[in-house]
Protein backbone atom coordinates (compact mmCIF):
# COMPACT_ATOMS: atom_id res chain seq x y z
CA UNK A 1 0.00 0.00 0.00
CA UNK A 2 1.11 3.52 -0.71
CA UNK A 3 2.39 5.33 2.53
CA UNK A 4 -1.04 8.00 1.77
CA UNK A 5 -3.23 5.20 2.04
CA UNK A 6 -4.14 5.67 5.69
CA UNK A 7 -4.56 9.47 5.35
CA UNK A 8 -6.39 8.99 2.57
CA UNK A 9 -9.16 6.66 4.03
CA UNK A 10 -9.26 9.33 6.86
CA UNK A 11 -10.00 12.24 4.90
CA UNK A 12 -12.96 10.58 3.13
CA UNK A 13 -14.46 9.34 5.81
CA UNK A 14 -14.07 13.09 7.40
CA UNK A 15 -15.89 14.31 4.22
CA UNK A 16 -18.54 11.52 3.95
CA UNK A 17 -19.19 12.58 7.83
CA UNK A 18 -20.10 16.00 6.53
CA UNK A 19 -24.18 16.37 6.26
CA UNK A 20 -24.95 15.97 2.50
CA UNK A 21 -25.32 19.72 1.91
CA UNK A 22 -22.01 20.73 2.94
CA UNK A 23 -20.45 18.20 0.55
CA UNK A 24 -21.97 19.09 -2.93
CA UNK A 25 -20.01 21.56 -4.62
CA UNK A 26 -16.61 21.63 -5.56
CA UNK A 27 -16.21 25.28 -4.20
CA UNK A 28 -17.27 23.01 -0.74
CA UNK A 29 -14.52 19.95 -1.66
CA UNK A 30 -12.04 22.99 -2.49
CA UNK A 31 -12.40 25.03 0.97
CA UNK A 32 -12.33 21.02 2.75
CA UNK A 33 -9.34 20.35 0.83
CA UNK A 34 -7.45 23.53 1.35
CA UNK A 35 -8.27 23.05 5.29
CA UNK A 36 -6.84 19.40 5.42
CA UNK A 37 -4.13 20.09 2.79
CA UNK A 38 -2.84 22.05 6.15
CA UNK A 39 -2.27 18.89 8.12
CA UNK A 40 0.98 16.64 7.87
CA UNK A 41 0.38 13.39 5.80
CA UNK A 42 2.67 10.74 3.54
CA UNK A 43 1.49 12.55 0.42
CA UNK A 44 3.52 12.98 -3.25
CA UNK A 45 2.93 16.03 -4.84
CA UNK A 46 0.82 18.77 -4.23
CA UNK A 47 -1.75 17.89 -1.13
CA UNK A 48 -4.19 20.04 -2.17
CA UNK A 49 -4.42 18.67 -5.75
CA UNK A 50 -4.18 15.21 -4.58
CA UNK A 51 -6.90 15.42 -1.76
CA UNK A 52 -9.40 17.16 -4.76
CA UNK A 53 -9.19 14.18 -7.09
CA UNK A 54 -9.78 11.67 -3.75
CA UNK A 55 -12.83 14.38 -3.14
CA UNK A 56 -14.15 14.78 -6.48
CA UNK A 57 -16.08 11.30 -7.43
CA UNK A 58 -17.62 11.53 -4.36
CA UNK A 59 -19.35 15.11 -4.75
CA UNK A 60 -23.24 15.06 -3.90
CA UNK A 61 -22.94 11.41 -3.10
CA UNK A 62 -25.62 10.34 -0.78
Amino acid sequence: MKPEHNSRRALIREWMSLPQSERRTAEQASAFAAKAATKPFPCSGDRFSRIMVWLTPRLNRA
